[in-house]
């Protein structure tokens, strides 16, 4: 596995890809790699004969009340998981290189944003962006992989790729869950074990907000007000949203039709977990 470290020798080598004709799929994350972002490894190494998997804490997505230094870091563990996983290149660029001149151009995302964790988070998917565009250029991948469980910077990214004519096709993986349903996440680890048990029901939560649909309930309100309940009644944290919306436009529903997203964030005492299922409705 080459690792790289620099934007000018990742570009460098990202020509020498293109010219010989090498399909290139990218894998961008935040390092502290999971299970979740080997799983979008090993799609993009079946369908690429080169993946890229970028590994950048990228300062620009974390708000004024989100703490950037405390992020989980482990660069060591990062890179033997990537290479045992198959991953051909591991981007990992420092800081000062991404962003290595005052900004002149800034990046605002005008829809998908305002519901979900966006709304908590301004300016957050901008920051996401920024660094997708700039990566994007850097890598110039075929295709690129991301996982359901961030559902909504799925819809940013999709809309981000059609605006701005990237020629990246979108690959999206359905979201890794433990044996019991939790969605595998780098937040984790800051569960305690009492919260750790708890945080199972999250994903028992949708599951029964689908039952209501596949039962024929339409009304988005009402299945939110009982997926709430249910949280309140066997979880200790706070729920942060219950929702549900279009995907992956994003926009509010009178009645649940096509396709659609019933999505969640908690707060626990030292994370916040957001999840979600994507449901086909038949009319």
């Amino acid at each position: 596995m080459e690792i790289i470290k620099t934007k000018a020798e990742m570009q460098k080598r990202a020509k020498e890809l293109r010219k010989s004709g090498n399909s290139v799929g990218f894998v961008p994350t935040m390092g502290f790699l999971h299970e979740g972002h080997l799983q979008l490894a090993h799609r993009s190494i079946q369908e690429n004969e080169i993946t890229v998997m970028s590994i950048f804490v990228n300062p620009l997505q974390f708000g004024p009340e989100e703490d950037f230094e405390a992020y989980p870091r482990d660069s060591e563990r990062d890179q033997l998981l990537a290479e045992n996983a198959g991953v051909d290149i591991l981007f990992m660029p420092d800081h000062s290189n991404i962003y290595n001149q005052e900004a002149s151009f800034e990046i605002k995302v005008n829809k998908r944003t305002d519901v979900l964790c966006g709304k908590s988070r301004p300016g957050h998917f901008d920051g996401v962006s920024t660094i997708l565009i700039k990566l994007f250029n850097i890598i110039i991948p075929d295709k690129v992989y991301m996982g359901l469980k961030d559902a909504q910077q799925v819809a940013v990214v999709d809309s981000l790729i059609h605006y701005f004519d990237f020629p990246i096709e979108l690959i999206t993986v359905e979201t890794v869950r433990e044996t019991d349903g939790l969605a595998r996440s780098s937040r984790n680890v800051y569960l305690s074990d009492e919260e750790r048990k708890e945080a199972r029901q999250l994903y028992q939560a949708l599951k029964l907000g689908e039952t209501l649909i596949q039962n024929g309930e339409r009304n988005p309100q009402i299945i939110i007000a009982k997926v709430s309940e249910y949280i309140k009644k066997n979880i200790t944290g706070t729920i942060d949203y219950v929702e549900i919306f279009s995907f992956p436009d994003l926009t509010v529903l009178k009645s649940i039709e096509r396709r659609i997203i019933l999505a969640l964030a908690v707060k626990f005492s030292k994370a916040r977990l957001i999840d979600n299922i994507l449901i086909e409705v038949e009319k």
